[in-house]
Formats: structure tokens, sequence, C-alpha cells
């Protein structure tokens, strides 16, 4: 056993070589001064919770670090080894079992049970910090407090007009199995927190925007007035994709048979914001000008992407809702959750593929949508959380014979010999190459023109885009309306392809790749340095910069605008092209100067991809396995693509692939708890 100072020695040996944080570190310190004769294995529990809140978990499960602590902390991290390096966490806990552990965390001064003051909180087998802990209790009470209102909700919804309104917008096609786009607009429309889930392509914008046409035209009727509606998503490219998407399917909804079709057709709100400009982000400040006390002017608000949004951000906005208002979430339950600590919408979703429908809700939805829900689906002890989601079964963007569709529900299903046999079939959509540490010609093939002819009739690669960067300059003398339209040519030819990674460090993650590859297209002639602020770079914002209206996750090209010096010349200065970010398809020009927390992005993690989709993407695994790679991240590796998937892998790569698909992500929370 060692003594606390000791243990505090060993977690700053474990940050000095990058496993835990500094933040992490500095809590154990913060503990040991406040309690120096605390329990070192106390110490050392605090501070795993703290690391694994840095991986997405929202406390330490610690009956599963116990069971396998390699896996569930992933210490030594991706691209390190155990060898010659500091004690390792498993091995502190040798030999000690969970009622042991526990025991020695009941320290009143540092740990409590719920409610108190101590920095800690131990539920069961969790040990939170205290304000996740907080966070995730009102998360919960925020949910539950909606779906008490269900049944009020419905019973306040005139049947047959329910009824009359969802046929005239989910017309009947007869020999259809059930319409599960008109069974989620009822479902939804009957409670006031719901959930629409379903992968890319099964309609959950043609879904919400039917919604609301229902849900407006319900309020015009007898002469009332349009609800108060927001749309909003957790990121600038997530927003101005749903603006983008939700503003045509508004334009093409047929309301010829919906009483009030036109003025709700009118009352649908198109411009989509993110959440955190629909919330007031202060500057350098976790606290939002919209809370409990200053709640949101709204009704109803839509969030898409929901899968992004994680437990801290979920209780700001329960939070700053008005008691009465809707929530609507939309997302992909099977994507890869939010990059903060929770995994809200995967949790929210777990029941979702059973159903777990009680048959009362059955009866009521068959009786308002016609449609039969399968027997399979029901459950009597269904949970009230059951009733409010509903999960879209059928894809419209991928055909039955499409290998990206195929493939992904292979992975997502976690069924290796569909994997197999997706792979064997040769589908034109789908491509796998071999990449080596050595020899860079495949990956050059890859990155340059796609692998496979490298034109818009088959694979892209960075070339296309770098051609419209130096092949499509204006004049010296253009206007600014000249110089928008290219960078949004470019912006629009840059989303044609994209490199995917599943690390970050290692010859296999972003930061080698992105080196490798800028020297690949400076020797191809395509970039005129791969250092520095050259003419086609792409950035990514790595921070959320609210005075510059920059979110995380955005993407810029470095460009070179025409200035005017004194002497009547003009020279060319750089400046980083992004998108507006508001809906429009206004451009954004920055100094480089002023971008703080950017990277350059020829690669990119599958995390940072979320809410993007490219033309042609490829994800390029390791040659080894890591806890990490999960079929989270290779679903929504393969789901970016929207015509052209290729697996880049080495020799190893295809039981990397395997392997990863049959582990899924498991973050440790107890949101469902209780």
């Amino acid at each position: 056993m060692k003594s606390p100072a000791q243990m505090l020695e060993l977690i700053g040996r474990w940050a000095e070589r990058g496993w835990l944080r500094e933040l992490d570190r500095a809590f154990a310190i913060f503990l040991v001064e406040r309690a120096p004769d605390a329990n070192p294995l106390l110490i050392l529990a605090a501070a795993l919770a703290s690391h694994q809140l840095g991986r997405g978990h929202v406390c330490l499960d610690l009956e599963a670090t116990l069971a396998d602590s390699r896996f569930a902390l992933s210490l030594p991290p991706e691209g390190d080894s155990a060898k010659d390096a500091p004690e390792l966490p498993g091995v502190l806990l040798d030999g000690i079992d969970l009622d042991a552990w526990r025991g020695v965390l009941n320290d009143p001064r540092l740990v409590s049970n719920g409610p108190g003051e101590t920095p800690l909180v131990l539920a069961g087998r969790r040990l939170y910090l205290r304000r996740y802990w907080q966070y995730e209790r009102e998360v919960r009470a925020g949910i539950d407090q909606r779906l008490q209102q269900g049944d009020a909700l419905r019973a306040a919804l005139p049947a047959a007009q329910l009824r009359q309104a969802l046929d005239a917008l989910f017309p009947k096609k007869p020999g259809a199995p059930a319409d599960w786009q008109k069974l989620a607009c009822a479902l939804v429309a009957g409670n006031a927190f719901g959930i629409v889930t379903g992968g890319p392509g099964t309609g959950k914008t043609t879904t919400v925007v039917k919604l609301l046409a229902l849900l407006q035209s319900l309020a015009l009727g007898e002469g009332g007035r349009p609800l108060r509606i927001r749309l909003a998503a957790p990121t600038g490219k997530a927003a101005a994709r749903l603006n983008e998407s939700i503003a045509g399917a508004v334009q093409r909804l047929d309301l010829a048979g919906l009483a009030n079709g036109e003025a709700a057709r009118a009352a649908i709100p198109t411009e989509v914001t993110t959440l955190h400009r629909l919330l007031g982000s202060r500057p350098d400040s976790r606290q939002f000008r919209h809370h409990a006390g200053n709640p949101l002017a709204l009704e109803l608000l839509v969030v898409d992407e929901a899968s992004m949004v994680d437990l801290e951000m979920m209780a700001s906005l329960l939070a700053a809702l008005p008691p009465r208002a809707r929530l609507i979430l939309l997302g992909d339950k099977d994507q890869l959750a939010s990059v903060e600590a929770g995994a809200v919408l995967g949790e929210l979703c777990s029941r979702a593929r059973e159903g777990h429908y009680r048959p009362l809700t059955r009866d009521w939805l068959e009786a308002v949508t016609g449609e039969q829900i399968d027997p399979a689906l029901l459950d009597a002890a269904g949970s009230d959380l059951d009733q409010a989601v509903a999960m879209l079964r059928h894809s419209h963007r991928f055909s039955a014979d499409s290998g990206i569709g195929q493939l992904a529900d292979a992975v997502n299903g976690g069924d290796i010999p569909a994997l197999r046999q997706v792979w064997k079939a040769q589908h034109e959509d789908l491509a796998r190459i071999v990449v080596d540490a050595q020899e860079t010609r495949s990956l050059r093939d890859l990155v340059i023109d796609g692998g496979r002819g490298g034109d818009l009739f088959g694979p892209v690669g960075y070339a296309h885009y770098l051609r419209v960067v130096s092949g499509s300059r204006p004049a010296d003398n253009a206007g600014q309306a000249e110089l928008d339209a290219w960078a949004r040519k470019v912006l629009e030819a840059h989303g044609q392809f994209q490199l995917l990674c599943a690390l970050r460090r290692g010859p296999w993650g972003v930061e080698g790749l992105n080196t490798l590859i800028g020297e690949l297209l400076q020797r191809e002639g395509l970039i005129p340095t791969a250092n520095g602020w050259f003419a086609g770079r792409p950035v990514l914002v790595t921070r959320n910069d609210y005075g510059l209206g920059l979110m995380n996750g955005d993407i810029g090209i470095t460009l070179a605008l025409p200035q005017s010096a004194d002497d009547g010349s003009v020279r060319w200065v750089a400046r980083v092209a992004f998108p507006a970010g508001d809906g429009t398809d206004a451009i954004r020009w920055i100094l480089p100067s002023r971008l703080q927390a950017v990277e350059t992005v020829f690669a990119m993690t599958v995390h940072k991809s979320q809410g993007s989709e490219f033309t042609h993407a490829a994800l390029l695994l390791p040659d080894s396995l890591n806890p990490i790679l999960t079929r989270e991240l290779v679903y929504t590796g393969i789901t970016r693509a929207r015509k052209w998937f290729t697996l880049a892998s080495t020799g190893r790569g295809w039981q990397v692939l395997e392997a990863a698909t049959e582990r899924r992500v498991q973050r440790a929370s107890g949101l469902l708890d209780g």
C-alpha cells in the first residue's frame, strides 16, 4: 500500500508521460490537501474518475476497471507501451475486489452517496465528480418531467383530426410495410419529449418537417396562433446541413390535404442555429445567458445530430427550456457519441430497436395512423421513455444493392459473416487498399485521385479541390462577390473527399498522416509547401472561438486574396475561408493570425467527422487493435460516405476491422438507472 504522497508521485509520473492530464493530477493534489491521510486507493480512484471524463465517460466504473483496467481506462494510451513505464493502475489494484475498493471510498470528507458538498459521489459501482453526478440527475429529471406530460397531450389531441392530417402527410402505399416515418410522427406528436433515431437516409429530417407541419396545422385550427419553434444542432456545419435540407423539405411538402396547409408551411422555421448560439454562450465561461431563471422563448425545440450532444450541454439545454416546452431529438443512435463526456442519445435509445411499446401505446398509434405495429415490438413492462422513442428502419439513401449500406448494416449488427460477404460481392461503391509505412505509393494514389481514376465519375481525392484552388483563382481586380464565389467552389470541391483515421498518434494517426500527406501533395506540385499558411491548406477548428463565431469541428480553406499596395501593385495575402455557419451561403474570411486553435486536416479523426458527409470517404485503420477501435467508430466512418467508401489498412487491417466490429463502445454512466 502506497502512502498518499507516493500515490501523488506516481500520478505525477503518469501525467508527465501523457497518460493522465495535468487536470487529473491537480484534482488528486487538491484532494490530498483537503484530506492528507486519505486512503491512496481513494486518491487513485479520483484521478482515474477525472481521467475518464477526458475519455468521454461520465464516471469511473469501479467494477469494469477491476475486470479489465487496460480496456476500461485505455492505459497505456494509444501509441504508447507499458514497457519501461511507471506502475500500471491494474497492478495497484491487483487483489482488490469491488467491496474492498468501495470500502476505502467511504471517506465523508471527500465522498458521499449523493446530496452534499463532497467533491466525489459514489453511486453503486460508479464514482463521479460531483458536477457530473448533478448533470446526470438534472438530465434525467428534465426528461422525466416531460414524459409525464404525455398522457395529457395525447388526450388533448383530436384523434379524428390527427388521423386525417397524418393520412394527408403520409399517403398509404398499397402493400407497403409499416410506415415508421408516420408512426414516429404520431409518437412524437403525443409526447413533450421525443426521439426520432435512424441511420443515414432513413428520413429523420423529412419526418420532423412533416411533424412540424402537423403541429402547426393543429395549433392554427379554430383561429389559434402558431407554435414558437426553434431548430438547433451541436456544430456549425451540422446546423448548416440541417438548414439546407430542412428548407428544401419544407418547400417540397405536399400540404394540399392538410387543414391550414399553406399557413402551416409558412409557420415552419427554416433557420437553424448552433446550441451555443441558441443558449447564448459567454466568452471564457461555462455559463449561458439562458438558464432556468432566464428560459428560452419557445414552445418546441428540435435538436438535430443529437448523438453529438454531451451530458453537460444536455443539462444546460433542459434547464433553459420552459417547463411546458417540448423537446425533440433527432440522430443516429449507432454513431459515435460526443467527444465530451456522456453518450446521451445512445443511452436513451439503447432499447429502440426492440421497441418495448406498451399495448396502450400500440392501440393509440394504430388508431391515429392506420399502421400495424409488429407484435415483436410490444412489451407490457416498457418504460415511459420507450414510449417516446421511434426508430426509422428503412434507408432511402442506400439502395438494397448498395455496398456502403450493406457494409454499414453488417458492422452495425456485429455480423462478421455478413461483413465478409459484402467484400466478396465486389460492389462498385466499395474499395480496399493496403498501405505501407515505408512504401507510400498506394496512399499517394488514394489521397491524390481517390485510388481509382480520380474524376467526378469515380472516387475523387484531394487533387480535385486543389486544382479548383489554383485553376479558378479570380483576377487581381476581382470584387468580393467573385472571391466569395471562388471560396464556395473550393469548399464544395473539398467536401468531395476526406481521409478519416481512428487515432491521433502513431504512423496511422492524424498527426503523422497530415505531415506525410502534405509532403506527398507538395511532391506532386499540388501545394507550394507543406508548412505554414500555404494556399489550399485545409484547417480544422479544434476549440470553440465565440469571438470569431467559429465552432469546434468547423473546416476552412486557406486562400490568397488580392490586396492593393501603396504603389498600385497587387499582392496576394493569406486568408482562411469558412462557411458562415448560419445556413446561408455567405463566406467568412479570417486572418490566419487570429486562428489560435486550428490544425491541418488532410487527415481527420472519425470523431471530428461527425455531422459531415463526403462524396468519397476513406477510413484508414491502424495495424493493431486499440481500445478506441469499436463498432461505432467503424460504422460512423463508413456512413460519412455518400457515393464511395474506401477501407485503407495495413496487411493486418482485415483482422483489426473484424475485431473492432465485435466491440461496442461502453461509456460508464448511470443515466438510465433508477
